[in-house]
């Protein structure tokens, strides 16, 4: 059974009356399930559940520090190409985008990766623009190979790969992908992908299982908020998630929750998710998946970054450029892929998380062969 059976399964599902029958009574008992099912977590995603934020996120700060303690794991994006063979609406990196375009070779890769080791990061994320004939499997592998020799974890975020070039990047020294639906109503799909590969929605849709038969360690998915109606984009990331947790034992399930944020272009969101319903999704999302990673981007802003941090977080970005060579002087004619609100170095963010009585986490494994 693949996860799109469980997609179309919901395909005509009616989740604002299924949220008006929600009552005080059913939220109080899906608080107290040990196991929570989807139909609890509905009852948690429901706007009534907003008066019942206090004691989620009492349950989703003790869960996360059962399952995680006190502690965040820092991360770096790094963005080696941003070429685009796609025509995404919401993107800074659109194909049809009068944009300056750059794609790094090793020797620059080299010089990026020695200037995030300076600051003291381990983890690193390296991410492209989806034009695979500019951005070959042989370039994966050679950057992959060159950013291992500097960093304990090497992560992807890159074009859907098949199960054997997933292994490929694996045995090159990737141990973790992200790769984000951006939303799971179709339609909406079908309307924000206007050309391009992206535009196989069930290609992409089966990414990070294709990953994790890979032998990828981690997978981390989500969806952008905004584009498509935000409980369920959540109810069914979390289904994802689930799906992938029970499936592929030894892989780690990561959830990253991007907001929408501008970008190139003139796109606009159909729907907003303000502060407040961020945090019951996220509160939500840690009951219902308590050893899922929950992932907070530079999207955020620093003062709410900070105010949220005990209530479900387990992985924070930090000094973070989102444009092609942003940590050098290679940096010229930048155009980042969305902008960020959270500009504090790597060093500033560790001293805000040590505030809060948490540990930023620069390293957190090791391969023993």
């Amino acid at each position: 059974m693949s996860f799109f059976q469980t997609v179309e399964q919901y395909q005509g599902f009616d989740y604002e009356q299924f949220f008006q029958q929600v009552t005080d009574a059913a939220i109080e008992r899906s608080l107290a399930q040990e196991k929570p099912t989807a139909t609890d977590f509905l009852n948690l995603l429901s706007p009534r559940a907003a008066r019942h934020l206090e004691p989620m996120a009492e349950k989703a700060h003790q869960l996360t520090v059962q399952y995680f303690g006190r502690t965040i794991q820092l991360f770096i994006p790094l963005y080696i190409s941003n070429h685009c063979s796609n025509q995404c609406a919401y993107c800074g990196f659109n194909h049809k985008n009068d944009i300056y375009r750059h794609k790094l070779t090793i020797a620059e890769i080299e010089e990026e990766a020695q200037a995030i080791a300076r600051t003291g990061m381990q983890h690193v994320l390296f991410l492209t623009g989806e034009a695979q004939h500019l951005t070959p499997m042989e370039y994966l592998v050679e950057a992959a190979a060159c950013l291992k020799r500097h960093f304990a974890s090497v992560a992807i975020e890159v074009y859907p790969l098949e199960v054997e070039e997933y292994r490929r990047l694996q045995q090159a020294g990737v141990d973790s992908m992200t790769l984000f639906q951006e939303t799971y109503n179709q339609e909406v799909y079908k309307r924000v992908h206007r050309a391009g590969k992206k535009m196989d929605y069930h290609w992409r849709l089966n990414a990070p299982e294709r990953a994790a038969q890979g032998g990828m360690r981690s997978v981390n998915l989500g969806p952008l908020l905004g584009l498509a109606e935000p409980r369920s984009e959540i109810f069914l990331t979390a289904l994802h998630a689930r799906y992938l947790e029970n499936k592929y034992l030894e892989t780690e399930v990561a959830i990253s929750l991007p907001r929408f944020n501008e970008a190139e272009g003139d796109f606009q969101p159909d729907y907003l998710v303000d502060d407040k319903t961020f945090v019951q999704f996220m509160t939500a999302l840690r009951i219902f998946l308590p050893r899922a990673g929950l992932t907070i981007s530079t999207r955020e802003n620093a003062a709410f970054r900070d105010r949220i941090l005990p209530l479900g977080a387990t992985r924070y970005s930090a000094g973070s450029s989102t444009g092609v060579g942003g940590y050098t002087e290679i940096k010229v004619a930048q155009t980042p892929q969305f902008e960020i609100t959270d500009d504090r170095n790597v060093e500033e963010v560790a001293a805000a998380i040590k505030a809060r009585g948490y540990q930023p986490v620069y390293k957190d494994w090791d391969l023993i062969i």
